[in-house]
């Protein structure tokens, strides 16, 4: 296989997998974090983040640039039992299909993670099965998701927000994977992204909490091939989230509800302190 087919391929998984991890994200908040099936889901997603992330080291590693646009995921919204059951479809199709495309390469590390892409699927699956054999009647026929209390202008500052925080987030993979031979650098940055991963749900478990799916809306990613230019810019754009954080300490249905106030405070201060490790990198780079 040619290294420009490797790579196409390997992007189409990663979309797959980002479709996952949306997908476990939205409705484990949904469910609500501190529930049973809520905690399932939300671990779930974590690991289909460890998927994206091997396959998007990979693609960096070959000189590719690695798709950060997710693929549909398709499933039954109807009730519990339609969802978890186009769950476990989903995560059995990969088994074949991972290890059909294992089988079409030669590098040891690439079939390896391949292979284990493909048994992690079969785990899912099985997972979300267990969850579909547990549920309580009432739980079956509902649908997560709580009722609507917040107010809609509310809900869509929010969503702003998620939007925000999540490609902050895409960026900085995307730069500790394009800068991966950089080494501690890259996972500084890796470990940055993660932070702004809480930083999300931070928004979105009240988006969920109120019966809505949190939306993730994919912008455009800075591309570069400098480290010192992608670091500009990160620090650029911690900042501008920081400023608009601290005038969002203002609003009035913000002060209504202490947990987000909370959560709140606790991003104004992991942004300062992001901004600051950033622009020490830049003396490091």
């Amino acid at each position: 296989m040619k290294k420009t087919e490797l790579i196409t391929m390997l992007n189409k998984d990663i979309a797959d997998e980002h479709a996952a991890i949306i997908r476990y994200l939205a409705h484990g908040w949904m469910e609500g974090e501190d529930t049973p099936i809520g905690a399932s889901l939300i671990s779930r997603s974590r690991e289909e983040m460890w998927h994206m992330h091997w396959l998007g080291m990979i693609i960096c590693k070959l000189g590719g640039e690695p798709n950060f646009i997710p693929a549909p995921y398709p499933y039954d919204p109807t009730n519990r039992v339609t969802i978890f059951k186009s769950y476990v479809e989903y995560e059995e199709k990969l088994i074949p299909h991972y290890n059909s495309e294992a089988d079409m390469v030669k590098d040891p590390h690439i079939k390896r993670v391949l292979h284990r892409e493909a048994w992690e699927s079969a785990i899912h699956a099985r997972k979300f099965q267990k969850i579909l054999d547990k549920l309580s009647p009432e739980e079956a026929k509902g649908v997560p998701g709580g009722e609507l209390e917040l107010p809609g202008e509310f809900l869509d500052m929010l969503q702003s927000e998620v939007t925000g925080k999540y490609n902050e987030m895409l960026q900085h993979i995307q730069y500790s994977w394009n800068f991966q031979k950089k080494g501690i650098l890259a996972w500084q940055l890796m470990d940055q992204a993660m932070e702004k991963m809480k930083q999300i749900a931070h928004f979105a478990e009240d988006i969920g909490g109120n019966g809505i799916s949190p939306k993730f809306i994919p912008g455009k990613i800075y591309r570069s091939s400098k480290m010192p230019l992608a670091l500009k810019k990160a620090v650029k754009d911690v900042r501008t989230s920081r400023e608009r954080h601290l005038k969002l300490k203002d609003d009035n249905e913000l002060k209504k509800h202490k947990g987000l106030i909370i959560n709140l405070d606790l991003t104004i201060q992991q942004e300062q302190y992001q901004a600051e490790a950033l622009k020490d990198m830049t003396k490091s780079k």
